[in-house]
Parts: C-alpha cells; structure tokens; sequence
C-alpha cells in the first residue's frame, strides 16, 4: 500500500490520497508456498473434484471448528442455501430480512418459493423475532436469518418464534465464520447454517460455501444432492444439482483457514484504528462489534447521518471514491427493491422502515491485509476533510454530476 501526499481533496482537484485502490473485500491469500504445495500434490494425484481427500479435510476442519457432526462443502454460498431449503421441503413462503445480500432472497426465488421480508432490529440490524412472528401465515414453510457483517441475529428470540409455530430456522451466515455467540460457534444454531467462502470472505476457497449442521440425516440428503442425487457410481435415487466444491478451491479454504487468527488479527487492529481516528466526528458512526467471544472483525461498517455529517452517505462514498477508496454501500438498496421482488412484491417497503434507513445510511470501509494503522488513520483523516468541506465537495459532485 503505497499512501500519497496531498494537502487538497482529489474530488477537488488533488492527488489521490492513496495511489493503489482499496476494496471492500480484498481477497486474503494465506501462505502462498503451503497453497501451491496442496496444487502440486493434487496435480500429481490427478484427483481434481468429486468428493476428495482435500475436500474432506475441508469438511472435517469446518466441522470440529464449528463443534457440529457434519459439514456439507459446496462450489459457493447460493448453493448451500439452495440445496439446505430444498432439503428441508420449504415451498410457499418464507421469512427473510431485506437488508441482506440479495442472494439470500434469489436462493429461495430460484426454487420459485416466495421471500417474505421481515425488518431488522434498528440496534443490531439483523432479522426482528417480533416482525417475523407478525408476518407468519399458513403458507409459512421456514424462516432464514442472517447474521450480518457476523453479528449474530437473536438466536433465543428468532427459535422460540420457530418452536411456537414448528417452522424449520436456518441461518445465512456467510459473513459470519470464526465468530461465535453466547458461547457457541456461529454455524451451531438452527437446523443449520450455510457459510459462503467467496474471495471476499475473511476465510474463502477462491469461490466455495458449506452447510453445517448436528443432523446427519439432513447433511446425508444434501450429500446427495450436491451431486446429482447418486449415491455410489452408478445409482440415482435422488433429484440433486452439481453443487459440488473442487479440490483447488478446498486447497485454498484450508490454506485460508490456517491464516484465520492473522487475519482476524490484521482486522480487529485496523478496526481499534478506525474506532479511535473516526472518534467524536459528528455525524458518523462506526458500528459497534460484539465484545467477548470470537469475532472476524471483516467488515467494519460506517452510519452516517446527513443532517449531522453534512453529506448524505452516498455523497461521502463518491468523495472517497477519487481518493481511491472504494467504500461500499452494503446493503443498498434493500433487496425489496431489486427484481423480481419489487415488480412482484411494490408495496413491501411499508413494512420495513428500518431498512430503508439503515439502505441510505451505512457504509463499507476497506479493511485487511491490505491496510495497516498508519493507512486506517490516513483514510480517517481523509474522511474528516471531506466532512470539513461539505459545502465545497457537496458542489464539486453536483458539477460532475451535471
């Protein structure tokens, strides 16, 4: 990371104050020679997919880390939450947050089973017990919680709500591995979890995702299914997909994986640096991560308010983008506006007033191994002239605009 020196606003003329840009998400590497290790000796084993040693490995560390029976890997998240509905017969509708990543919505729209979007709690932005309960007909068939940026939904609250009307619960937790909650790990609640270790994830397999779960006759049918319903060479006794994960992209899960407590570590530092640069700037705050327990600390995560800021969120996010800093708006606009679900669902925003805040305010900071302190507090400061210069930026991005 290369950090340039400049006194003006790129956005207002000046030089960019980074020179190489920073994502959301960056892929973390791992140690490349023990990756390129597993590359050599699956190569030389010409053993490149269905079901190998490297994927077993994989399935056999998620599942011990986690402290669950059974770990089903898949070629990526969307898959896993694909195959983990389907295996659990949900039809006809089921309860969802909007204010999540729109695959958790198309997993179920794929399956031609109806999303219905409950709000989230304005504290902890993950999926409201009690709006869901509001929301439960006959034609509820299961509820999916996600655990958003890792923090962990209300697990008691979002359970007694499914054991009062014996509805299956499953969560999304593709932001959420290593984390844990109430003294457990995050993958050991509801009937199971789906994780996604897409290149962006603090742990991923280039493109990869996994279910885990304690119920071994549920990871059984998923088994099958993942792989065209054979069960032995030659016999199908189930309708499946081929949600298959390969052997380079376990290689990379494992080497990621080994990396975890550096990563986290790189994260929980560059949010500590976050947290004391951004201190007292009015208007933005930086959301809060869960104390105790195991967290990722992979997405640190701004709410800006536009009365107080001065700038709108998206405003502040095209200021950045100049600076080479390419915050994101997660999540944006609310999958309720998206298609299919806002031509075929136009009147579900009534209902969901906290994520229609929350869609306008919040924002993605870059994060990782590709930013250190002295970077974290180069980008505050670059955030804190922006906000200084609200009237002028404000002006600069009507022009460019025009």
């Amino acid at each position: 990371m290369t950090i340039q020196q400049s006194t003006e606003l790129a956005v207002l003329g000046g030089t960019p104050a980074f020179e190489a840009p920073l994502h959301v998400g960056r892929p973390n590497m791992g140690d490349r020679a023990r990756f390129m290790e597993r590359v050599e000796d699956l190569l030389d084993r010409h053993w490149l997919t269905n079901d190998g040693p490297y994927v077993h490995q994989l399935e056999e560390h998620i599942a011990k880390l986690i402290g669950v029976k059974e770990c089903v890997a898949t070629c990526n998240g969307t898959i896993a939450l694909e195959i983990l509905t389907r295996a659990l017969d949900m039809q006809g509708e089921v309860i969802v947050p909007s204010f999540t990543f729109v695959a958790t919505a198309h997993a179920l729209q794929w399956q031609e089973i109806k999303p219905v979007f409950a709000d989230v709690d304005p504290d902890h932005y993950t999926l409201d017990p009690a709006r869901v309960e509001a929301l439960i007909t006959p034609r509820t068939t299961g509820i999916i919680g996600v655990h958003l940026w890792g923090q962990p939904c209300d697990t008691d609250g979002l359970q007694e709500v499914a054991d009062r009307h014996d509805l299956p619960l499953v969560y999304d937790a593709a932001h959420a591995f290593g984390c844990s909650h109430k003294g457990k790990m995050i993958g050991s609640f509801g009937r199971a979890e789906a994780f996604s270790f897409h290149a962006t994830k603090a742990v991923h397999c280039f493109e990869g995702g996994a279910i885990v779960t304690d119920d071994s006759e549920l990871a059984k049918r998923m088994r099958l299914m993942r792989n065209f319903g054979f069960d032995g060479p030659d016999r199908v006794i189930y309708v499946g997909s081929n949600g298959k994960l390969s052997e380079i992209h376990a290689a990379m899960g494992l080497t990621t994986i080994e990396a975890l407590d550096e990563i986290t570590d790189r994260n929980k530092r560059n949010y500590i640096a976050y947290s004391k640069h951004l201190a007292g700037l009015p208007g933005v705050e930086l959301i809060p991560h869960p104390k105790g327990g195991l967290f990722n600390h992979h997405y640190v995560i701004l709410r800006v308010d536009a009365e107080r800021a001065g700038l709108t969120r998206d405003e502040l996010s095209a200021a950045l983008q100049p600076e080479n800093v390419l915050a994101r708006r997660y999540f944006h606009p609310g999958v309720h506006h998206m298609e299919p679900y806002a031509s075929l669902q136009p009147m579900a925003h009534l209902v969901l007033p906290v994520t229609e805040a929350l869609s306008q305010e919040v924002l993605a900071m870059p994060t990782g191994q590709q930013l250190d302190e002295v970077g974290v507090e180069k980008l505050c400061g670059v955030i804190r002239r922006v906000l200084d210069r609200a009237p002028a930026v404000r002006a600069a991005l009507a022009t460019k605009d025009a």
